[in-house]
């Protein structure tokens, strides 16, 4: 456990200090946990979540050739007429669209369709793109918190205690509506006066037409239709008894075939370095989970309440949240349902309330740093892809202070409403 968990440590100082690519790092890392013994190669491919992977993948794809009709220009043109070219409305425009549609879909879907035009926004208007790929960023996990689909660990949980798309949105939809809007206050605080725009670049916006960005009629229609039947599969999944990831490939192979590309030409334009960071980083953690490296800390943790429901759910939530900043927050969920469902039996505590401070905690503590969401991680890739990178130091400076005051809101929610 303690060698394990040292080198899991070491991987992690290697991916802050930027010296060696993480995906090297992430792979390097979960070979050596093999190859050290501490996780079987069967239990290491178990460890993989393959749904998370394979909707990574099949978003990719879809968005790779949708992204060849011109769609993502026109609607950043669309955007930036709309918004006059004023940088701060547009990007509380983009993250209100990115929260409310990381609830209806998931955060990292939404992320793949929406980054694209946000980049074609910044590159239209002359300004960074960095401030609007964070709020991007804080707005998917802050939305996908809101109900059961729009975030991984609200899935498990709901899985878990038979919790339905609407519990999720009684219970956390109020306090996301309040971190959210906090959320856009700051950024445009901290931003308001670093973002401008020259007024030639902005008279140059204006004078755009947005249907001359159109390059392929024909594809455009096969690749909106493939994407809404995708999305429809996403809210109905529950229903069709399929995984996103099942949807997303499904989705994919469709709209390659309806759209006669070559398989070769656009599978190279996959976030691969993203695909296999990922990899890594569940080896390495599923060895953490494996050793009960994870359930420990858990464990004396919750020990530590000796029982107190308020104390328990204030630990919860501060622990899932500092856990998920700095580790995927899946295993770590895994690990706490039982625990949590445990208290119930055994303490005879009404642990209703509990299940609301492990969903806030994982999915909100997720934008403390540069890995702590898959959504980030995502971001990162595509910004990197078009020469823009994002440091895990830059990323931890701005979002991990905004992060904390999100746990604070939802501390005071929680203590208002279920703790007392």
């Amino acid at each position: 456990m303690v060698a394990a968990s040292v080198i899991f440590i070491l991987v992690y100082a290697l991916i802050v200090s930027e010296k060696v690519h993480r995906t090297i790092a992430a792979l390097a890392g979960a070979v050596i946990m093999i190859l050290f013994g501490f996780i079987l190669q069967e239990k290491a491919i178990e460890a993989i979540d393959f749904n998370t992977l394979g909707l990574l993948i099949g978003m990719m794809v879809i968005v790779e050739i949708t992204k060849h009709t011109g769609l993502f220009e026109y609607m950043a043109v669309k955007a930036a007429k709309w918004a006059k070219g004023e940088p701060m409305k547009l990007m509380l425009a983009l993250s209100l669209i990115t929260a409310v549609a990381s609830a209806l879909l998931d955060n990292v879907t939404t992320v793949l369709l929406v980054v694209p035009v946000t980049f074609s926004i910044t590159h239209t208007l002359r300004v960074k793109a960095f401030p609007f790929l964070m709020a991007l960023i804080f707005a998917s996990n802050i939305g996908g918190t809101a109900t059961l689909i729009g975030d991984p660990p609200n899935i498990m949980i709901g899985s878990a205690v038979g919790l339905s798309f609407m519990d999720f949105v009684k219970n956390n939809g109020p306090v996301v509506i309040v971190v959210q809007a906090v959320t856009s206050l700051i950024f445009y605080l901290i931003y308001r006066k670093d973002i401008k725009v020259e007024e030639e670049y902005r008279k140059e916006v204006m004078a755009m037409n947005e249907l001359d960005f159109i390059k392929d009629t024909r594809l455009l229609y096969k690749s909106l239709t493939v994407l809404g039947l995708t999305i429809l599969g996403f809210i109905l999944h529950g229903f069709l008894h399929l995984e996103p990831a099942t949807l997303a490939i499904g989705g994919a192979t469709l709209l390659m075939a309806v759209a006669r590309v070559k398989p070769e030409k656009i599978l190279k334009e996959v976030e691969w370095p993203v695909i296999f960071f990922f990899i890594g980083l569940f080896v390495m953690v599923g060895t953490l989970e494996e050793l009960g490296v994870l359930k420990l800390i858990a464990a004396e943790a919750v020990k530590l309440t000796e029982g107190n429901l308020l104390l328990t759910g204030m630990l919860i939530l501060w622990l899932s949240a500092i856990a998920s900043a700095f580790i995927d927050n899946i295993p770590f969920v895994a690990t706490m349902i039982p625990l949590i469902q445990n208290m119930g039996q055994i303490g005879g505590v009404d642990v209703g309330p509990l299940w609301w401070a492990l969903s806030l905690g994982a999915c909100l503590g997720g934008n403390g740093t540069l890995v702590g969401a898959s959504a980030n991680v995502v971001v990162a890739g595509m910004a990197e892809e078009r020469g823009q990178h994002i440091s895990f130091k830059k990323f931890l400076k701005v979002g991990f202070p905004i992060m904390l005051v999100s746990i604070v809101i939802s501390t005071v929610y929680l203590y208002l409403f279920y703790l007392t």
